[in-house]
């Protein structure tokens, strides 16, 4: 059996599209390990094809010379591949010193002498469950993203989901999960009053509790639309670990989020949710799931300007988040629940 070493992309939504590869690579044999940053770790314990999980001590930004010496050292033998996701130099370097055999990724930063398998970069935004699968070796036109790319799966045993759940003294399936932030900028995220207005029609028509999520950096931002919906909001957000995060999205009825890491987990879990997007595109980052419905003004508004994958709307107004009304998400929310029954 080949063993092979796989180094996790930064990102929660990143990671969680990383997990068809996973699937691809065990399903030829190999048997997987992940070596991620310690905010993304939980992601990849919750995918029955990764055997194992390192943690990587790596501050972001940070070169980290010393740590990557000392961790490949203490790799070398261990791998016959390397499957490197990120495009940056630094995290082609763990395999490299490693001598790790087979080391796969793209060009990115010029790592012609850190990879001996490189694909050529994509142009433009492909579909990134087709980029990440394509290590594997390519289909014809994955990248460019033709066909129904594989859809990402994670899990967690009931046993997780009621810890989680318990500690927090809420019921499975009986509650509703937001997720209103967004690490890569305000242009992603819809505005908290309309929040507050869907958490106010979501806990009058279902009498169920609305669990805000995110970081620490969100809390206040969900402290806000809980003031906004008196008595219909319980924050969570930078009060969980990851995995507790994670656990309460799988356990909840739904879920509504802007285009972020945990849009992604909630689609990874096949739960019923509307994800808004604005100024990115679910033609890139869709969250894939049959019971999902995706909110994007862009052809609605004629938004010439989307999407424009800005952190900030250069026109000032973010029409593209604002003129989606709550209860347009409200009603979409409704469907998805039908349609899961």
């Amino acid at each position: 059996m080949t063993r092979s070493l796989v180094i996790a992309p930064q990102w929660i939504g990143d990671a969680v599209m990383s997990e068809p590869l996973m699937a691809r690579l065990a399903a030829r044999g190999e048997k997987i390990v992940v070596a991620a940053l310690p905010w993304v770790a939980p992601v990849y314990a919750a995918m029955p094809k990764v055997r194992d999980v390192i943690e990587l001590p790596f501050a972001h930004g940070r070169l980290d010379w010393v740590a990557r010496r000392r961790i490949a050292g203490e790799l070398k033998g261990r791998f016959d591949a390397a499957y490197v996701l990120p495009n940056s130099i630094k995290s082609a370097l763990i395999p490299f010193l490693a001598r790790i055999p087979k080391r796969v990724g793209y060009r990115g930063e010029g790592r012609v002498i850190l990879l001996n398998e490189r694909l050529p970069n994509p142009v433009g935004h492909p579909p990134m469950v087709a980029f990440y699968s394509a290590l594997a070796a390519p289909l014809a036109g994955e990248i460019r993203g033709e066909g129904t790319p594989p859809a990402p799966r994670l899990h967690f045993d009931d046993a997780t989901l009621a810890t989680a759940t318990s500690n927090v003294h809420l019921q499975r399936s009986h509650f509703f999960v937001f997720a209103p932030g967004a690490e890569y900028g305000p242009a992603k995220c819809w505005p908290a009053g309309h929040y507050a207005e869907l958490a106010r029609l979501l806990h009058a028509k279902h009498a169920m509790p609305i669990v805000l999520l995110g970081s620490k950096k969100e809390a206040e931002l969900c402290e806000s639309i809980s003031r906004m919906a008196p008595g219909a909001c319980m924050v969570m957000a930078g009060k969980t670990s990851l995995k507790d995060a994670m656990s309460l999205i799988a356990a909840s009825r739904g879920v509504a989020s802007n285009d972020s890491g945990l849009m992604h987990v909630a689609a990874a879990f096949g739960l019923p949710q509307v994800a808004v997007f604005g100024s990115t595109s679910p033609e890139h980052t869709p969250p894939l799931n049959a019971k999902a419905k995706v909110l994007w003004l862009k052809e609605e508004l004629g938004l010439e300007c989307s999407p424009c994958f800005e952190r900030t709307c250069r026109f000032g107004h973010t029409r593209c988040l604002v003129e989606i009304a709550p209860d347009r998400v409200a009603a979409a929310l409704e469907e998805t629940l039908r349609f899961a029954g």
